[in-house]
């Protein structure tokens, strides 16, 4: 059996080194990234468009939410997932027992895309049975897509404001995979309650904040109780509550 000599060692071993630093260095500049650039480049600079037309009132908040819809459901999650580092931010980012983590974070410098965009973003990350709390939103369209995990989905129409109270109809009730998306607006779908199946379970949202321009309502979630009484027709009488008690009642 041939003895290998300590420079031949050396030199295989230096070798080996070298290439798994070349690797991390690919890795960690985001050369993967790099790869799926283009395809995620040209699908956010439409979301960020769109979020513009929106703000600016050029379209109406429901062509928003279906122009959004048909945007979300061209983009592959893996790609997206790769672009922004997912598994580097996930990993940092421990989970909460009650509730949800809200993780910020910011896109890869790419050539073409807007430094700023006219949407606000994070990434939402529950444990199994932890949820999104049920709410409402003022003055603001909002798109929700699923990156990782099973979630049940619950959406309801916002009929009539009380005092104490919001008039509500159930209008989506399903389990929701990666890849699937949901939109809302102060016309449509405007309360929502995400409630993790899995663990864990990631999704990404953005939120353009101001488009209604005669709302005199504080910009902001509103929130609600949705297992009120119910009424004729489906209807819910859902009390008005605050954070806290959201929280305590359905962060899980």
């Amino acid at each position: 059996m041939d003895t290998i000599s300590r420079r031949t060692f050396s030199k295989h071993a230096l070798s080996g080194l070298l290439t798994y630093s070349v690797l991390e260095t690919i890795l960690s500049s985001g050369a993967v990234a790099a790869e799926v650039a283009p395809i995620v480049k040209k699908w956010l600079k439409q979301l960020n468009d769109l979020s513009q037309s929106v703000k600016d009132h050029k379209i109406t908040q429901l062509q928003w939410q279906s122009s959004v819809e048909s945007l979300f459901s061209q983009v592959a999650v893996d790609d997206f997932m790769r672009f922004i580092d997912f598994d580097k931010l996930a990993a940092k980012e421990k989970l909460v027992d009650h509730g949800a983590r809200s993780m910020r974070f910011s896109f890869p410098e790419v050539e073409g895309l807007p430094k700023t965009m006219v949407f606000g973003k994070q990434i939402f990350g529950l444990k199994k049975k932890r949820s999104v709390i049920p709410h409402g939103h003022n003055n603001m369209a909002t798109a929700f897509l699923i990156l990782k995990g099973k979630l049940r989905g619950r959406h309801y129409d916002r009929l009539k404001d009380a005092e104490d109270h919001l008039i509500i109809k159930p209008t989506i009730d399903r389990s929701f995979q990666p890849g699937e998306f949901s939109t809302i607006s102060d016309h449509k779908d405007n309360v929502h309650w995400f409630e993790a199946e899995t663990e864990p379970a990631y999704i990404f949202n953005i939120h353009v904040l101001n488009v209604s321009p005669k709302n005199k309502l504080p910009t902001g979630r509103v929130y609600v109780n949705p297992n009120g009484e119910q009424l004729a027709d489906g209807l819910i009488r859902a009390p008005r509550i605050g954070y806290k008690e959201a929280k305590q009642l359905f962060g899980g």
